[in-house]
């Protein structure tokens, strides 16, 4: 069972996803939890970060095996983590990733929501999905291609292959390495609280999501009842 922790100190709110056994593999309960930490935060500045040796593992898959390749359910569950990534894209706060260790699937979309990506030395990034026929469906398609170019995305989410923190700072997948994340949260925490705002909607102007949203959430629908068994194979 994931918890998701909050602490709200200097003008900052700090967001914790805490189930470390797992790596942080988020349910449903732990989207909804998640969630409504982002959307009642007053703070100027959110701080997302994994508790344990991971920032987050994605989607719990005894989840997605329980959805028993149903493709209505799945389609269900890809758009409440879509629901989830756009909570924390339009939050009015700066959110702000803190990645230690892996960042994979659902959990790295999440991460692609947040306004500053930041890493440790020892972060990694990933979609493994694809090595068992499915893909991040949280919004990824959307904004993985804003952020590191069409090519690289491609490239990336194709390959299914991890990268080290070097290579996401390269491709642009984080903006800084530092062996405190939050640091940088401080940092951006010390600035005018009303033209960090004001900075965050002009820059994430125009930008129309609502139509590649849904056919990503179908074609999960369609590929979770495709590969029922893959996935079971996974699980054992």
């Amino acid at each position: 069972m994931i918890t998701i922790d909050t602490e709200d100190r200097r003008s900052i709110r700090t967001v914790t996803l805490d189930r470390p056994d797992a790596r942080n593999a988020l349910t449903v309960a732990g989207l909804e939890g998640l969630e409504a930490a982002i959307a009642d935060a007053d703070e100027a500045v959110i701080y997302l970060q994994g508790r344990g040796p991971a920032f987050c593992a994605g989607a719990d898959l005894e989840v997605v095996g329980d959805l028993d390749g149903d493709r209505d359910r799945a389609a269900e569950f890809a758009r409440l983590g879509q629901r989830v990534a756009r909570t924390i894209e339009d939050s009015p706060a700066i959110v702000v990733a803190g990645i230690d260790g892996p960042a994979r699937g659902g959990g790295l979309e999440l991460a692609l929501a947040c306004d500053v990506r930041v890493g440790t030395p020892d972060s990694t990034y990933g979609e493994p999905g694809v090595t068992f026929g499915l893909f991040g469906a949280w919004g990824g398609t959307v904004r993985l291609p804003r952020v590191v170019g069409e090519g690289d995305a491609l490239e990336f989410a194709l390959s299914g292959r991890v990268i080290d923190a070097d290579e996401a700072l390269q491709t642009g997948l984080i903006s800084r390495i530092e062996g405190d994340p939050r640091s940088v949260a401080e940092e951006i925490a010390d600035n005018a609280h009303d033209a960090l705002g004001v900075l965050k909607r002009r820059l994430r102007d125009d930008r129309e999501r609502a139509t590649q949203e849904r056919r990503e959430a179908q074609v999960f629908g369609d590929l979770v009842a495709a590969h029922a068994d893959d996935i079971d194979a996974v699980l054992e």
